[in-house]
Order: C-alpha cells, then sequence, then structure tokens
C-alpha cells in the first residue's frame, strides 16, 4: 500500500524529454463532471514549481477551465514568458488528446521584507473543536479529502429556492488526512467553497468555474509554521446575472495569518 498522500499522488508530474510534464487524473478528487477543479489548479502550478527555470515562490495564478478533464492522462506544459531579476511571469497549457483544457497565467517572483499588514482581518468564529464537522452522504468523491467545519453558510440540506438574502460561508477546513501545507494545496484549498447560487438561493442548477486567480500573501516560511494546522475559509458572492457569477475568498491560518485570497467567476445554467 502507498504511503503517499492523495493530494501528493494527484499532482504528481513526470518531467518529458520536450520539456512538458505527463499527469493523470486522480479518483480520490472526482467531482460531479471530470475532476475536482482545485486540484487541476494545483497541477497546472506544480508544473511551474517543478519547472528547472522557476525563479521564485508563486505571487499569483490564473487558470481557464476551457473544458473539464477526462479520467486519463494529460500533459502540461509551463514557458517562461519573461523573466527579469527578481519577477518571472509564465504561460501555462493543459491539453488531453490534443485538446486544450486549461490556459493559464502565473506570476512568480523573489519575495524580499518590507513593511506589511493584513488589511482584511480574520473574522471571530467558534476555535474549530467548539464547530461541528460536516458529515452525511456526499455526492462527490473530493469532498472526503477535506474535514470541513461549517461555523456559517453550511451547504443547503432543503433546496427549496428561497432567496436567502446573503451567500456567505465561514468554514474551518484542513485537508483528510492531515498534510503539510505547501503552495500546491493552499491552491486547491482555494477553491473548495461550494458555489454560491446554491446558498443564495437553494436550486441544485448546473454550475461550472471558467476563471479563477489566486493572490498568494504567504510565503514558504509561513506556510511551514501553518503546518497542518486548521485555515479559516470565507467566502461571498459579489454578482448573479445573466448565467454567471463571481465569488471571493480568503483563507486564514490559526494565528490569523491571510495566507491567500481569490477570485472566480461561475457558470450557472437554469
Amino acid at each position: 500500500m502507498s504511503s503517499l498522500h492523495p493530494f501528493d499522488a494527484a499532482v504528481a508530474l513526470q518531467a518529458q524529454a520536450d520539456g512538458s510534464f505527463l499527469g493523470h487524473t486522480s479518483a480520490a478528487y472526482a467531482n460531479m463532471v471530470g475532476p475536482f477543479g482545485g486540484v487541476t489548479a494545483a497541477q497546472a502550478l506544480n508544473a511551474v514549481l517543478q519547472h528547472p527555470q522557476r525563479l521564485g515562490d508563486p505571487i499569483s495564478l490564473t487558470v481557464n477551465f476551457a473544458a473539464a478533464l477526462a479520467d486519463g492522462p494529460f500533459t502540461v506544459t509551463a514557458r517562461p514568458a519573461r523573466t527579469n531579476r527578481s519577477t518571472q511571469h509564465w504561460v501555462i497549457e493543459t491539453k488531453q488528446q490534443g485538446e486544450t483544457v486549461l490556459t493559464g497565467t502565473a506570476f512568480f517572483g523573489l519575495r524580499r521584507d518590507t513593511w506589511g499588514a493584513d488589511e482584511h482581518a480574520m473574522p471571530e468564529v467558534p476555535a474549530p473543536a467548539d464547530v461541528p464537522r460536516a458529515g452525511g452522504p456526499t455526492r462527490v468523491e473530493w469532498v472526503k479529502r477535506y474535514e470541513m467545519r461549517f461555523a456559517e453558510g453550511a451547504i443547503p440540506t432543503e433546496w427549496h429556492g428561497a432567496d436567502q438574502g446573503a451567500s456567505r460561508s465561514r468554514l474551518w477546513l484542513r485537508e483528510d488526512p492531515a498534510r503539510p501545507l505547501d503552495f500546491a494545496s493552499l491552491t486547491a484549498m482555494s477553491d473548495v467553497f461550494f458555489p454560491r447560487v446554491w446558498r443564495r438561493r437553494p436550486v441544485l442548477v448546473p454550475i461550472g468555474t471558467v476563471s479563477m486567480t489566486v493572490y498568494y500573501h504567504a510565503d514558504a516560511s509561513l506556510l511551514q509554521s501553518t503546518g497542518s494546522g486548521y485555515l479559516l475559509g470565507q467566502t461571498q458572492a459579489q454578482a448573479f446575472r445573466n448565467g454567471y457569477f463571481d465569488q471571493t475568498a480568503q483563507l486564514w491560518n490559526e494565528a490569523k495569518d491571510l495566507l491567500v485570497t481569490s477570485h472566480q467567476v461561475v457558470y450557472f445554467k437554469e
């Protein structure tokens, strides 16, 4: 039996002679259609993290989901478009059976010590031990890879369609089994939030994230000190209109450090 963590197995890539990377979808992170988008984004980032020309650590990542991956192998190509003294810009593309399924860009850089402050303060919520773990049957496999404890805005249990007036959720989360945090896993955890349209108006409409941008406020040392502890996630939509909505998210560690923020646009159908 392999001792490799399911997430490490899911994002593993093999360098190819042409400079691309070969990966494979993971049944452990299956979604309703194709794999969990957070893992697909993490695989794209991992192609840069493993690239021999990489400079520094990620500052931001944007991925555009052109199509859902089918179960099976895929290739990721990461190309440094420009490298400066302390910054680096990347172009990323994931293909499967010759078709593009993801396009992306990444911005990497060498961080330096400067003045800093977190203007978006971590909200006050009960401690993880005081919030029950979300349980019960799940519709998709990837949800089982995370321990989630909702302090506010859990996924609906009744799909009655009445407007709830707000879409915000707050929850403690960490990987299950626990695993030390790194940039790839932080990327995936930035996408664990269920679509806000289901929270605002509980109707199980089809949805799909089209584009997601992740901004990394943590450096490698902060991720290391966070370890496998809980993160507090907060997410909320801003507008629902004409078949699309956007939602933002923030993740703090238990020491109240803001680690990452994200913004995504989601398609929904009625």
